[in-house]
């Protein structure tokens, strides 16, 4: 006798399946198949936050640079002028790829409707910022922009 779910070999008198907890006797209906979508949506998800989490950290230098020019490039009228401002945009913009990247990693685990097409543009703009962000946005474009991985997100976010 054999277990309906996982095949594994049971004795008679067993009422539920020791691998799987499958009972005994009773037909189950066939397993979907999961999808590639579904497989890879969660570690997608983990990259973008650990990348976005990353992209703090020079935001952080930045910002912190920002209000201590001349210790970095002098007294001149240049620096203390344009400096903090320019370093102070700097980490703002970085902050915000940071929290871009972190939203969309949620957005993914959490298959929020807006974090597919958000996932794809940040992707395309990843490719950009050699490798690991190649590498990110190549594997975020392979993960969520075939024509079956939208049919079959658009089937997780309703649910």
């Amino acid at each position: 006798m054999f277990c309906n779910r996982c095949g594994t070999q049971l004795q008679p008198n067993f009422n539920l399946c020791p691998k799987c907890g499958a009972a005994v006797g009773t037909s189950t209906a066939p397993a979907v198949p999961i999808g590639r979508l579904q497989r890879h949506l969660r570690t997608l998800g983990i990259l973008w936050i650990v990348v976005g989490v990353l992209w703090i950290i020079p935001s952080l230098v930045l910002m912190g640079l920002s209000h201590a020019p001349h210790i970095m490039m002098g007294d001149e009228m240049f620096t203390h002028a344009f400096m903090p401002p320019m370093l102070l945009s700097m980490g703002a913009v970085f902050l915000a790829i940071a929290a871009g990247g972190i939203l969309v990693g949620w957005g993914l685990m959490n298959h929020e409707r807006w974090a597919r097409m958000t996932a794809i543009v940040l992707g395309i703009l990843a490719i950009f910022h050699p490798p690991f962000g190649t590498a990110l946005g190549i594997y975020t474009l392979w993960v969520l922009l075939p024509a079956d991985a939208a049919a079959e997100y658009d089937r997780m976010s309703q649910a």
